[in-house]
């Protein structure tokens, strides 16, 4: 079932096919002790300094995965405004105030890059929102998802949002939804094969993007296009334009501190599905969320940070592999490679 898996979660999508960029919120409106994991060099967040264990507030109503590079942080604005019409945040003298940390991803490369998600697409996203199956593939934040850049867009593959989830032997779940815009590749966690990356301009199946690294990025361009560039100017156009970000959550009662720690080991999800992750042209961020209340806090960290990489590894490749063509990319299922 994916990330609504762990009651009292409802995820809601806002798309734009037409400019191919969107947003996603995952919202916990009885609160959620949150934390985070920022391990890309190229990020673009909200409130995450809020979430460290160290700070004041504990918990969250919502967090936001958005398209639109840091444009889009505005779409956390209309996710603040749907919760305070239903009074939901953390409660001050004067009214509530919801916090609603959030993430973007890079993707002005396709489609219009003057629209981006605003106020109100986030408040559209909260009105979609809804405990149900989440529809997974070219929509919200993997609207204008792609992958595989390291040769330029002409030769990225679709990226996705995916979701997937586990429960333990003790009924604890946890759950990920992770929105796909790597520099990298996507490949099989069992295998190492390549699902979705980098595209051979014969379109006969895809490059290893370390091995494009290893032996220069010039010489492979050259196939892709006329005349020379400079390695300076296409590290300038692949900086800052991916970013994989992603939210988990568990049913676990768990502390700030416990949390974070959550958010860390599930960061190694990205290593196993993503080839390379964190890079430089990456802001690759992860949340986690913890809606447990009643209950002593989960004594298994290390239990919960295995799973959770799980879930999040698989939440990448369902995204992929979930995705359909847009903007002119092509998407892996469409190719007939694998």
């Amino acid at each position: 079932m994916g990330i609504t898996a762990v009651s009292g979660v409802k995820v809601g999508h806002y798309t734009d096919l037409d400019a191919v960029t969107g947003c996603t919120v995952v919202l916990c409106e009885e609160g959620a002790v949150g934390g985070v994991d920022v391990r890309g060099s190229s990020p673009g967040t909200r409130e995450t300094d809020l979430l460290r264990p160290t700070n004041f507030v504990q918990e969250v109503q919502a967090v936001l995965l958005s398209g639109g590079s840091a444009y889009g942080l505005d779409a956390a604005c209309g996710i603040m405004t749907y919760l305070e019409e239903r009074e939901l945040g953390f409660k001050t003298r004067h009214g509530v105030v919801p916090i609603v940390p959030a993430a973007i991803l890079y993707d002005l490369g396709i489609g219009n890059p003057k629209v981006r998600p605003n106020s109100r697409d986030g408040y559209e996203a909260c009105c979609a929102a809804t405990s149900a199956e989440m529809e997974e593939g070219s929509v919200g934040a993997g609207t204008g998802s792609t992958v595989g850049k390291v040769l330029g867009m002409e030769s990225a593959t679709k990226g996705g949002i995916g979701t997937a989830s586990i429960a333990l032997a003790d009924g604890t779940v946890v759950a990920a939804v992770v929105a796909v815009n790597a520099f990298g590749e996507v490949v099989d966690p069992a295998t190492g094969e390549i699902l979705a990356g980098p595209r051979h301009s014969d379109a006969e199946g895809f490059q290893s993007t370390l091995e494009v690294l290893i032996k220069g990025r010039k010489a492979f361009r050259q196939g892709y296009r006329d005349g020379e560039s400079t390695l300076a100017t296409e590290q300038v156009e692949d900086a800052g334009v991916n970013t994989t970000i992603g939210v988990v959550v568990t049913n676990a009662t768990l502390t700030k501190e416990g949390v974070n720690k959550l958010a860390q080991m599930a960061q190694d999800g990205l290593a196993i599905a993503i080839r390379p992750s964190h890079t430089m042209g990456d802001g690759d961020t992860i949340f986690a969320l913890a809606t447990g209340k009643e209950r002593e806090p989960y004594g298994d960290i290390t239990a919960l940070g295995a799973v959770a990489a799980q879930v999040v590894a698989e939440s990448i490749v369902r995204g992929v592999m979930k995705a359909k063509g847009l903007g002119g990319v092509p998407a892996a299922s469409e190719l007939g490679i694998n």
